[in-house]
């Protein structure tokens, strides 16, 4: 099978099952050169129609926390303090440039990946005794009742 654009899924599908039979090819020979063409071919094809999505910040930290073991104590190097860290983590503060920085150096994040918006949580508002609109006229509290002596 000689090499060809891969337009279609039939084509991906036959394309993966050549390329499966020159997975033994000797190093320097010419099939090993017609399965890198056909690598290229493949990856080429599946970045056009099974194109992966980006992490968002805070999943991209939380990953890298993981692989090199880190706890939320280890990220004080990288952004202010402990408060700060949790508000990150649980998608309620934004990062900042400086943090951006420190991430993207420290933790070796790319910071285009940094740099995106992230999903803020943004917890619902608390109802509040006097929903509405204010109209200015003071609301009085009842009393208590005068304790017996």
């Amino acid at each position: 099978m000689s090499p060809k654009i891969i337009k279609s899924a039939a084509d991906h599908e036959a394309a993966l099952a050549h390329v499966a039979t020159l997975m033994d090819a000797a190093p320097g020979s010419p099939a090993e050169a017609e399965l890198e063409v056909w690598s290229v071919l493949i990856e080429k094809y599946e970045e056009e129609h099974f194109p992966i999505a980006r992490p968002d910040p805070v999943t991209a930290i939380e990953f890298r926390m993981e692989q090199k073991g880190l706890t939320r104590g280890d990220l004080l190097r990288y952004i202010p303090n402990k408060s700060k860290v949790s508000e990150i983590l649980g998608r309620r503060r934004p990062l900042s440039l400086p943090m951006i920085r420190s991430l993207h150096k420290g933790l070796n994040i790319s910071a285009e990946i940094l740099v995106q918006s992230s999903r803020l949580y943004r917890p619902a508002k608390a109802k509040t005794m006097f929903a509405g609109k204010r109209t200015g006229a003071s609301v009085k509290t009842p009393r208590r009742p005068a304790l017996a002596r």
